[in-house]
C-alpha cells in the first residue's frame, strides 16, 4: 500500500516562501517519478512540477518556472517543493503523486497514487 503524506502548507504573504514535503512509504521510492499538482476552488487539478527517479530531470508549469524548485532525497523517501516569490494565484491545495514509471511526466492522468493534499494560502 503506497502512502504519500504532504506537509508544510500554510498561510503566507505575497512574496514569501514555503517548502512542501511529501513523505512516501509502501514501495521502493527511489525508482519512481514524483509530481506536484495543485487544485484551486472551482478549478481542475493542474500540473506544477515533476521529477524523475534520480532527480536529474525535472519539468515545471510555466506559471511557476523560475519560482518553484522540485527536489528529492531518495535516502529519506521524500520529495520537496520549494516555493519562492509566492503570489495570491498560487493559493490552492497542493498534492504530491507518484506514478509507476521512473520518467517524469506532466500528465495528471499518469499518476496512480496521491497524497491527501496540503493547503497553501497566499494573501495579497
Amino acid at each position: 500500500q503506497v502512502q504519500l503524506v504532504e506537509s508544510g502548507g500554510g498561510l503566507v504573504q505575497a512574496g514569501g516562501s514555503l517548502r512542501l514535503s511529501c513523505a512516501a512509504s509502501g514501495r521502493t521510492f527511489s525508482v519512481f517519478a514524483m509530481g506536484w499538482f495543485r487544485q484551486a476552488p472551482g478549478k481542475e487539478r493542474e500540473f506544477v512540477a515533476t521529477i524523475g527517479w534520480n532527480g536529474r530531470t525535472s519539468y515545471y508549469a510555466d506559471s511557476v518556472s523560475g519560482r518553484f524548485t522540485i527536489s528529492r532525497d531518495n535516502a529519506k523517501n521524500t520529495v520537496y517543493l520549494q516555493m519562492n516569490s509566492l503570489k495570491p494565484e498560487d493559493t490552492a491545495v497542493y498534492y504530491c503523486a507518484t506514478r509507476s514509471s521512473s520518467i517524469a511526466s506532466r500528465n495528471v492522468n499518469e499518476y496512480s497514487y496521491w497524497g491527501q493534499g496540503t493547503q497553501v494560502t497566499v494573501s495579497s
